[in-house]
């Protein structure tokens, strides 16, 4: 019988990582793909980025509505909860073996948690790591305490996960997803990708992402409008922008967005979603990923690019010395750019290597969840060091 191994996405980013283990285990013979999406990939302010994993080839086997039309402390928490009720009845639908939840966000707290109650063990990717600036790293530790498996990016995070009690025996180092999705992902060269995403690259070139600092109390508008500032002193250069994720203050940051480029069309465009192919074979043209996402420190250091990071939401995370952190302020990011683009940084960057492994993940992860025994008992004793 097959092993029925059910894969949760709730937003673009977690799919783009994701999408290369999902191919594996859809055609993995002794392996049965069980799909359950939910967040904003079901949501139209989004861009219904569901369409993509459908368009990719995946059947979506349940679909969990649990994002409220809004993004206030009190809206997020109840999505979490309306999350719960819909993960029950799917896991009691599918019934599946193996429950795989990657990273950190607030959609996963209402998987793990009711696959916990369900007995279900879950195989955790991405455990151990560290962003103090945002309330990811108290879910992410959650999630830990409740997974069976993990599959952390890095031995330093490995043994984080070791430190908080797990077994050894069930945690595995075996580098990020990310780089699976820089290694496999077939690129658009650059005419192609201009024609696609409707954006001419110019002599300089820089990708804008940017989320809110959920453990800081409203400091989004004020920190993007320092970025913008920063932006706007900049000569002969073009900007692409992404929409932040559905977190808390997301909309200030997004209509700010629309504003500038609105303003300055010339120069700049947004995207709701850019989608994973897209967003990949960007990072070929541009000089550097400039904001606080996880993919300037994932994926822009194997592309040979710098990323300039503003402010504590990636606080704690390995850096590859391709990162340039500063703070939120209009100064500190002016200096930034300068830096990146300094002879000295751009010669250093030929030799960056990027510490989140080199793409075998999939294949690392695959072996594990196909040949492991399922535990009959989700019981776990604390791993003391």
């Amino acid at each position: 019988m097959k092993r029925k191994v059910c894969v949760f996405t709730g937003t673009r980013a977690e799919y783009g990582i994701l999408h290369w283990l999902m191919k594996g285990i859809q055609n993995e013979l002794d392996l049965e793909l069980q799909l359950i999406v939910s967040g904003t990939h079901l949501s139209p302010e989004f861009g219904l980025t569901y369409k993509e994993i459908e368009k990719d080839g995946f059947t979506i086997d349940k679909k969990v509505e649990m994002i409220l039309s809004a993004d206030t402390p009190s809206a997020i928490s109840k999505s979490t909860g309306l999350g719960m009720i819909g993960f029950a009845d799917a896991y009691n639908d599918l019934k599946p073996d193996v429950v795989v939840l990657l990273g950190d966000r607030y959609e996963l707290i209402a998987a793990s948690l009711s696959a916990l109650y369900c007995s279900i063990p879950i195989a955790h990717i991405a455990g151990g790591e560290s962003t103090i600036g945002a309330f990811d790293e108290a879910i992410r530790h959650s999630i830990t305490k409740m997974a069976w498996w993990h599959f952390t990016s890095t031995e330093v995070y490995k043994n984080r996960v070791i430190q908080m009690g797990e077994n050894p025996k069930r945690v595995y180092a075996v580098g990020a997803l990310n780089i699976d999705n820089v290694v496999k992902t077939p690129l658009l060269n650059k005419s192609e990708l201009e024609k696609k995403i409707g954006f001419k690259f110019g002599k300089r070139n820089l990708l804008v992402t940017f989320h809110p600092v959920t453990m800081e109390n409203n400091t989004a508008e004020k920190h993007f409008i320092e970025l913008l500032n920063a932006l706007k002193t900049l000569n002969h250069t073009r900007f692409i922008f992404t929409h932040p994720n559905s977190d808390t203050d997301g909309r200030v940051i997004r209509d700010l967005i629309e504003s500038f480029t609105e303003n300055n069309n010339d120069i700049s465009i947004s995207f709701q979603s850019m989608g994973r192919v897209n967003y990949l074979s960007s990072l070929q043209f541009i000089d550097g990923v400039v904001g606080n996402s996880s993919s300037g420190l994932t994926e822009a250091p194997s592309f040979k690019i710098g990323t300039i990071n503003i402010g504590d939401r990636q606080k704690g995370r390995l850096k590859a010395k391709s990162i340039i952190d500063c703070e939120p302020t209009t100064d500190s990011i002016k200096n930034a750019i300068e830096t990146l683009y300094s002879e000295d940084f751009q010669r250093m960057l030929l030799t960056v290597v990027n510490p989140m492994g080199e793409g075998d993940a999939t294949e690392k992860i695959m072996a594990i969840i196909k040949n492991d025994s399922i535990p009959k008992e989700l019981k776990k004793e604390f791993y003391d060091l």
